[in-house]
């Protein structure tokens, strides 16, 4: 791994939170999986592509990419190694051979030119110190007229997890957490910023549409509020109060998830929402 630009990103996904989400693989690809669909429709991966997956995470999205591209090959880049550690683990048991994982911040990590067809990802690009730097390297390592397709955090309509969030303001510092331009995966519920941040980065054919996703966060609502209120984030603002204090703040955001609950026991279902973007790479002159 070299140049790490995203230090404070670098730290986390390589602390608590990577360690957090690695052991709890299967349950985040639940969360996420109801954006799959769109992301790989949008991303019209052919069956020769070289693609790479921008913060990849355990992988699930770059297996995905390689059941498309089988006569291709699919890269994985992200900077948790334990994350990668289980990418890797989930790859040879599911014998896939035409698939790599690379351990870096893909803002700086050396890429070569022109090589891929397609980039994608998953809720990955929303944490770089400088956008439009890391948009314009990625733009680089495509082959010119190259197209990307990605997801990342919209606004607060709609979104169900979200609120049952920010609904705990009573309990927990949270900020400007869930805010439209916020730092960390709100960076870009703006399109007009991702238009903007794209442009400058030397791309083309700018798209930006609404997704929506259903995931399954817990068997029931105890369930779903430990995996919220244990994770990186939840952990952090939990830390901040009293015992007592968090002790309701759970208790609270239970009795929210419980009216998510199926009544079929089809556990927590939480609609998320996000941007489907996508990009074509600028061709030269």
């Amino acid at each position: 791994m070299r140049r790490i630009a995203n230090t404070d990103q670098e730290k986390a996904w390589n602390g608590y939170e990577g360690a957090h989400w690695a052991r709890h693989q299967d349950r985040w690809d639940a969360v996420n999986a109801g954006f799959d669909e769109a992301l790989f429709a949008a991303a019209a991966i052919g069956t020769r592509d070289h693609v790479l997956d921008v913060g990849c995470g355990s992988g699930r999205t770059t297996r995905l990419a390689a059941r498309r591209a089988v006569d291709g090959r699919a890269v994985g880049l992200d900077l948790s190694g334990p994350m990668l550690e289980r990418a890797r683990a989930s790859t040879a048991e599911e014998r896939l051979a035409n698939v790599a994982f690379e351990r870096g911040d893909a803002q700086t990590h050396p890429l070569p030119a022109n090589a891929f067809d397609v980039v994608i990802s998953r809720f990955g690009v929303m944490f770089f110190a400088d956008p439009v730097a890391a948009f314009a390297h990625l733009r680089r390592a495509l082959r010119p007229g190259g197209r990307m397709a990605f997801i990342c955090g919209a606004g607060p309509e709609g979104n169900e997890w979200l609120g049952a969030v920010t609904g705990l303001r009573a309990y927990l510092p949270l900020g400007d957490f869930g805010v439209p331009g916020s730092a960390g995966m709100f960076s870009l519920a703006d399109p007009r910023r991702i238009h903007d941040v794209l442009s400058a980065a030397g791309f083309t054919g700018i798209t930006t549409d609404h997704a929506t996703g259903y995931g399954t966060w817990g068997r029931d609502a105890d369930d779903a509020a430990a995996l919220l209120l244990d994770s990186g984030p939840g952990r952090h603002l939990t830390n901040q109060v009293a015992p007592e204090v968090r002790d309701r703040a759970r208790a609270a955001l239970t009795d929210v998830l419980r009216g998510h609950e199926d009544a079929d026991g089809g556990g927590v279902r939480l609609r998320g929402t996000g941007w489907l973007v996508t990009a074509t790479a600028q061709l030269a002159a």
